[in-house]
């Protein structure tokens, strides 16, 4: 097993000029924008496509939870072999596959093709997001790799802010189906543009053999992880359901640990884990998504049963969450370039902190204020720590690890939306128990209201945990990753 070094700063300016990186940088915020676009205008349509196929809550749920099983359980795998491989073609490959799949969505006459053709949207969108951090660390300079993450992440952030205004306007004009089709002709700019942009590469490790083993126990524990998070805790915990996911987790996650140690190359190498930047990027990551979901998942409650808002009101309040983030990413690239990545996480969630806290207060003449400000500083606060948390774990690894490692981060931000869903309601069913109300139905609206601020008080604590890691002493180059 090689040791373990950091040579992506080495690696990108030998083999990377730097008059178009910006190029690479721009075909990569394509596939962004576009997976981050079909992500929010799906959740829309979910009402829709309940009503054409005569289902239930449940069973419409799966049209969102197929594809985020199979986005988890393939972007680490993926993300190896793009590293063994070479990233391009399976980063252009991945859109084909997703514009086949979105097009076999949008034709879909029945339920279960339906989640078939999310299956194989999730396949092209595990290809696409395993390479995504990882081409632009490979192919973009140290002194721009923050900006270029940053920018990135901004291109996530306006899909998610605009996919529910696009959608709405779908579903206005056109059948539901043409919420997939609009993928089509993003993916097909994306297809080319890559062609073009993207830098041919022969990949880092095709002398070693990919790790069948390894992903044979990586899928089962990571999907019934997520699996466990989405279903599991819905109405309460459902122990028919969290106890097998829990075996199955501990089972798989032990036999990954033992093969991962003896493989001589293996699908997750152990030994990224003892970077300390890896290490705590990862948990970072993992909880400022959850804090940024749990506030996503409270918040329309709040605003139908205590604001009596109308759904495209709530919409609206919630857009400025990815507004936040949009507008921030860009100046948190600039502010890790110049300053390293430590100032701008501390940065980003102690203001991830005052939003939470300001949504503690909502509920007296200054409410809509303090909520628009709340959501707003949340979504800042995350886009100022995410580029640069990003980049701290890219540029700490070698330069065949890329690929394994984005996956790694992409899975993490997966693995945080589930849990801050899963915590956002355990939050809130807790504190309204502790004022003697088991059911909501039961509970006043000042019940209630002190059940949602103690809620985001407690998101609150979460997001003090990834501030507390950038406190710490570990790895720090001044005007690097």
């Amino acid at each position: 097993m090689k040791p373990i070094r950091s040579n992506v700063s080495q690696m990108t300016e030998q083999g990377q000029g730097l008059h178009n990186h910006w190029l690479v940088v721009a075909s990569v915020c394509i596939g962004a924008f576009m997976a981050a676009l079909d992500a929010s205008i799906v959740n829309v349509a979910l009402p829709t496509i309940e009503h054409r196929f005569v289902l239930t809550l449940g069973e419409v749920a799966w049209v969102s939870l197929i594809y985020l099983l199979v986005l988890a359980a393939l972007i680490v795998p993926l993300g190896r072999l793009s590293d063994m491989y070479g990233r391009k073609w399976m980063y252009t490959l991945g859109f084909g596959v997703f514009i086949f799949g979105s097009a076999l969505c949008g034709f879909a006459m029945s339920f279960w093709f339906l989640l078939g053709a999310r299956t194989i949207q999730g396949i092209g969108a595990s290809m696409l997001q395993a390479n995504s951090v990882s081409i632009i660390t490979a192919n973009t300079p140290s002194q721009h790799r923050g900006k270029a993450i940053g920018i990135q992440a901004s291109a996530q952030g306006i899909g998610l802010s605009i996919g529910p205004t696009v959608g709405g306007l779908i579903l206005s004009a056109l059948s539901w189906r043409w919420v997939f089709f609009v993928n089509i002709p993003v993916g097909v700019a994306g297809t080319i543009l890559g062609h073009m942009w993207l830098p041919q590469d022969k990949g880092e490790g095709r002398r070693e053999h990919f790790d069948f083993l390894g992903g044979l126990f990586l899928v089962p524990a990571v999907v019934a992880v997520i699996y466990m998070l989405n279903v599991g805790f819905n109405n309460g915990v459902n122990w028919m359901v969290v106890v097998p996911c829990l075996i199955i987790t501990g089972a798989f996650s032990t036999l990954l640990i033992v093969t991962e140690g003896r493989t001589r190359s293996p699908l997750l190498n152990l030994r990224l884990f003892k970077i300390t930047t890896v290490s705590r990027g990862m948990v970072g990551g993992i909880l400022s998504f959850a804090v940024m979901y749990a506030v996503i998942f409270l918040m329309p409650f709040y605003f139908e049963r205590l604001q009596h808002l109308s759904t495209l009101q709530s919409g609206l309040y919630l857009s400025v969450i990815p507004l936040g983030m949009a507008l921030s990413t860009p100046a948190a690239g600039v502010l890790t370039d110049g300053l390293g990545w430590r100032t701008p996480t501390i940065l980003g969630m102690a203001l991830t902190m005052s939003g939470s806290l300001a949504l503690t207060a909502t509920g007296g003449l200054l409410s809509g204020i303090l909520l628009l400000g709340g959501l707003f500083f949340v979504g800042v606060g995350l886009g100022i720590y995410t580029p640069p948390n990003n980049a701290s774990v890219m540029g700490s690894v070698p330069g065949n690890a890329l690929g394994v490692t984005g996956g790694m981060l992409n899975m993490a931000r997966t693995l945080g939306m589930s849990l801050g869903v899963t915590l956002g309601g355990f939050f809130y069913e807790l504190f309204l128990y502790f004022q003697g109300r088991a059911q909501e139905a039961t509970a006043t609206g000042g019940q209630m209201l002190r059940a949602y601020h103690h809620s985001f008080l407690a998101v609150m604590i979460l997001a003090a945990i990834p501030l507390l890691l950038s406190l710490l002493p570990g790895e720090k180059k001044r005007g690097t990753a």
